[in-house]
């Protein structure tokens, strides 16, 4: 040490107090001039980030006397910070407000000087030490203008840096998003709930449910929820729909669009999950049906899916023929009435006749309007297999089976008469057959008395007709045959045969 200069030159230096997160002490060295310190100090908040290291001159110098005397003395030449650095901060530190570095001054060994050390003062060395102490914290605020100068855009770094940070971490928020059940909490700087489900990469679609929506704000602590919504082929008594549904189940599905399931049947278990691709689900809800077998009524209460089943159900058993009054593989619908119906099939054997045929040829032998029967016909006969079917005791209308001919009908042949009746009658012109004629039947040539004895025009009974010639009944017979056939008789009896009608002639 040369002569004239402090025996312990003090070392000054400044840190960075602990942050949220990690952080290293930041420290540095100086170079004394003789008679002379500076203490560097500052303050600095946390950097998120990396930090790349500074070197440079460190300021403000703040000057100290090392001798003992009571005034401090003005150095002429500040001493130099060779170098200073600040490690990364290592992740991300949310929620803690920047901090302002304190300044600490540490003892350090004696470096070379040029300037001669001051007499040290009675009373030891401690109190020589005790009196420099004094002496530099009164110094430390004695700051000269261009002190002043280096101090404040230093300063003005912590501020920005401080204020950045506390931006930084106010943008940061804490959320919590459970996507269909499934929760986490998050950290997130989205400013809507649209912009957090993009960076989480949810996309959801028209049949997704999203709480809140899209485009609400997004706070600290607020909770997002996303369903997804799942397609569902329902099939609900034999009606089937397609849903979307966000529930994740099927007893959640079936709750959901409102299916009363209880005591129902279903086609897969109701704790089965659903998966994003959908599920297809068969529901029987329970019914009440009235069954009529063998002349029994019983309500059933059922969830079979055809009427067979209620059938079996309900113990009865359908044998052979046997069916129900609905389609058996229909659905039972509830307040259906489903009978029973006991079937007997049976075949049954008939002889019937067959019909003869009537062929007429002409004759002009005979008078027109007179036949002749050649050939009676006669029927012939065929034996007819039916199928005759009883349900629930009832007979049903026959089916014919099958048919084989016994007897072949013979055809009936006829004669007919095509020659021309005379047009008179010697003795019996001149008289009014017109007027006879509507006496007796109405001028009906097809009239028949109530008793069935007389018939045609005139009124002929069968004896007097064939007598005349006529052939058949007289009301068969045309209405000039009957003209003819009376004026005949009128020769032979005159106006006798009619007693009551008989004097129209003469009008």
């Amino acid at each position: 040490m040369r002569p004239g200069c402090s025996e312990a030159p003090t070392l000054a230096c400044w840190d960075t107090p602990p942050v949220s997160g990690s952080a290293t002490l930041v420290s540095g060295s100086a170079t004394l001039v003789c008679g002379s310190a500076t203490l560097v100090c500052g303050s600095a908040g946390p950097v998120p980030g990396n930090a790349s290291p500074v070197s440079g001159p460190a300021g403000p110098v703040f000057e100290f006397a090392t001798s003992a005397s009571e005034t401090p003395r003005v150095v002429s030449e500040a001493p130099t910070l060779v170098s200073w650095t600040s490690s990364p901060v290592a992740g991300t530190t949310a929620h803690t407000p920047a901090a302002s570095s304190a300044f600490y001054a540490s003892s350090a060994s004696s470096a070379s000087s040029t300037s001669s050390a001051a007499p040290v003062p009675s009373g030891g060395r401690a109190e020589a030490r005790r009196a420099a102490r004094r002496r530099r914290r009164a110094s430390v605020l004695r700051v000269g203008p261009d002190g002043l100068r280096r101090l404040i855009p230093q300063a003005l770094v912590v501020a920005f840096l401080a204020g950045g940070t506390t931006a930084f971490v106010a943008a940061d928020k804490a959320v919590r998003l459970s996507v269909d059940g499934v929760p986490r909490t998050l950290h997130t700087f989205a400013d809507d709930v649209e912009e957090l489900l993009d960076e989480e990469g949810v996309a959801v679609g028209e049949h997704d449910i999203v709480a809140p929506d899209p485009g609400a704000e997004l706070s600290h602590g607020d909770e997002v929820v996303v369903r997804f919504g799942r397609p569902v082929t329902l099939t609900v008594d034999g009606r089937s729909r397609r849903v979307w549904t966000t529930a994740r189940t099927v007893e959640e599905a079936l709750q959901q669009v409102g299916v009363r399931a209880g005591g129902a049947y279903t086609s897969v278990s109701r704790s089965r999950a659903i998966s994003r691709g959908g599920l297809d689900v068969a529901v029987r809800t329970e019914r009440t049906v009235t069954l009529m077998a063998d002349g029994r009524a019983r309500a059933v209460r059922t969830t079979a899916a055809t009427a067979r089943e209620v059938v079996r159900e309900a113990g009865i058993t359908l044998a052979g023929e046997d069916t129900t009054s609905v389609p058996p593989d229909s659905f039972p619908r509830d307040g259906q009435t489903i009978t029973v119906m006991r079937i007997r099939d049976t075949e049954e054997v008939r002889e019937e006749p067959i019909p003869y045929d009537t062929v007429r040829t002409d004759d002009p032998r005979l008078d027109r309007g007179t036949e002749v029967v050649a050939r009676a016909g006669r029927a012939g006969a065929r034996r007819v297999t039916y199928a005759v079917r009883t349900v629930n005791g009832v007979r049903q209308k026959p089916r014919k089976l099958s048919e084989e001919v016994v007897r072949e009908p013979v055809t009936r042949q006829v004669r007919a008469g095509t020659r021309r009746l005379p047009d008179s009658v010697r003795g019996a012109e001149g008289l009014n057959w017109r007027a006879l004629a509507q006496c007796e039947s109405g001028g009906r040539p097809d009239a028949v008395d109530p008793s069935g004895t007389y018939g045609g025009l005139y009124q002929f009974d069968a004896a007097t007709w064939r007598s005349l010639g006529g052939r058949g009944r007289p009301q068969d017979a045309s209405p000039e045959e009957q003209t003819y056939r009376a004026k005949k008789l009128y020769v032979q009896r005159g106006a006798s045969p009619w007693p009551h009608c008989g004097r129209r002639l003469y009008r």
